[in-house]
């Protein structure tokens, strides 16, 4: 399995396997290219194609979705999304068609720029035992299915998305880590605002956002203080408190806090 998320740069490394496979008939062929790749980044051939690694950039493959097509979708609830990656919860996405997962999944972390973490991505999921349980294993995550009874699989969503029909719901189990304020309604407007505007790429939209997270973790790292025996700031729940923030806003940073391991123990 691929370390880094870039499906266009296996896409066509695939397909020179396959030239090659259908020339030579052997997977030793095959096998040499692959070494080839993962030892010097390259290998050519004039009649299979020529592949080059650093042709393939990684921060291309993250902005290749589109910001604005979810929004123009989902509106103010987009502002779900962002709050649930950002709190690193459990998502599902559901739609009979996988092309439609992956182009919706794939654009998703970006709304979290600051991680630049696409291993949470799990774009197709079957509802068997083996998958599942793999799946459980991990903390947060984006998963996509196209069987419609993962609705009936709370065990494996925090925030449950219906693609096809464009609904977002949230789980009984995390309504009150989920509780939206004003924070989120000021959150909601900026994504909106600057997605719906004409002059905006989808990588611009993505920094405006971007730049309001920063916003956020700057107060939350101003409400941290190093303990001794501890390099890792932790989140002074006193000082939280004394800032008198909305009781949502304030619940979100405590629980923002929780996600980034900024809590004590």
């Amino acid at each position: 399995m691929a370390k880094d998320f870039n499906p266009e740069k296996y896409a066509a490394f695939t397909r020179i396997l396959c030239r090659i496979y259908l020339k030579h008939g052997s997977p030793v062929k095959m096998m040499e290219s692959y070494i080839a790749v993962l030892t010097k980044g390259i290998c050519q051939s004039e009649e299979n194609g020529s592949f080059l690694s650093k042709d393939f950039d990684a921060r291309k493959a993250y902005l290749a979705g589109s910001i604005k097509d979810i929004v123009s979708q989902f509106g103010m609830e987009t502002v779900i999304l962002y709050t649930a990656l950002m709190l690193k919860k459990r998502i599902v996405v559901y739609h009979p068609r996988i092309e439609a997962i992956q182009e919706f999944t794939r654009t998703l972390p970006a709304l979290v720029w600051h991680r630049q973490d696409w291993s949470i991505l799990h774009s197709y999921v079957h509802l068997n035992e083996e998958e599942v349980e793999a799946l459980k294993a991990c903390t947060g995550y984006i998963a996509g299915f196209t069987d419609s009874e993962v609705n009936s699989r709370p065990d494996l969503y925090d925030v449950y998305v219906n693609l096809a029909d464009s609904e977002i719901t949230i789980s009984p189990v995390v309504k009150e880590a989920m509780t939206m304020g004003k924070l989120h309604k000021e959150i909601g407007q900026l994504i909106v605002q600057s997605a719906e505007d004409p002059d905006k790429s989808d990588s611009q939209v993505i920094k405006d956002i971007s730049l309001k997270t920063k916003e956020i973790l700057t107060t939350l790292a101003s409400l941290t203080e190093v303990s001794d025996g501890n390099e890792k700031p932790t989140l002074n729940s006193e000082a939280l408190k004394q800032k008198r923030f909305p009781p949502a806003t304030e619940n979100f940073l405590f629980h923002l806090a929780a996600a980034e391991q900024m809590l004590k123990i």
